[in-house]
């Protein structure tokens, strides 16, 4: 299905219909690790509902749990068309670890995955120790022990990156290894063979 048929679809849900989730995809802009705007006039501001449903709930657990900090969505919805653009940026450059290939499919171009993080009551984005798309071992949450102790991190960094990851894991969707900002929701083959890829 193109991205562009998507407000007709009883699977997917826009992100405005999500009361206190604050939204600022940074493809649909400059601020990305390209530099230049990606989505141009396609409006990704969508999640597979399932995913939305989840997104919602993190919104509010962080109302209880976190007061004071809200959600803020850097990328949802991601076209397999932007994924296969991505992918040939970093052709050649060894950091295509950090996308998935598009022979197999991103989860974001189902509408099940989504790149967060917190922004605190003033509107500011709490300090994770890298910004998002930052494409080194630093945004490693599998390493942050070691970059605690080796002081490349520190603990104001890890409690926020806690924090958000407690909001997502309560809520149903599950973390990588390689981006604090990246959550899956649902089991990445079966989303493969089951759900509708948005092109």
């Amino acid at each position: 299905m193109l991205c562009e048929q998507i407000a007709g679809h009883a699977d997917f849900r826009s992100l405005a219909t999500i009361e206190g989730l604050q939204v600022d995809l940074r493809y649909a802009g400059v601020n990305n690790f390209v530099g230049r705007n990606l989505y141009g006039e396609l409006n990704c501001a969508w999640l597979h509902r399932e995913a939305a449903e989840g997104l919602e709930r993190a919104v509010a657990w962080l109302l209880e749990n976190g007061p004071g900090y809200h959600l803020l969505v850097l990328d949802a919805l991601r076209p397999q068309r932007v994924q296969q653009t991505l992918w040939q940026w970093l052709a050649g450059t060894g950091l295509q670890q950090y996308l998935a290939d598009p022979a197999r499919g991103s989860i974001h171009s189902f509408g099940m995955a989504v790149d967060v993080t917190l922004v605190a009551q003033q509107g500011l984005e709490l300090d994770m120790g890298t910004g998002f798309d930052d494409l080194t071992v630093l945004s490693h949450p599998q390493f942050e022990s070691r970059h605690l102790s080796e002081g490349l991190l520190g603990e104001g960094h890890v409690l926020n990156r806690q924090m958000l990851r407690r909001a997502m894991l309560h809520s149903g969707f599950s973390g990588i290894p390689t981006e604090w900002w990246h959550f899956d929701f649902g089991e990445r083959e079966r989303v493969r063979k089951a759900y509708l890829r948005v092109e």
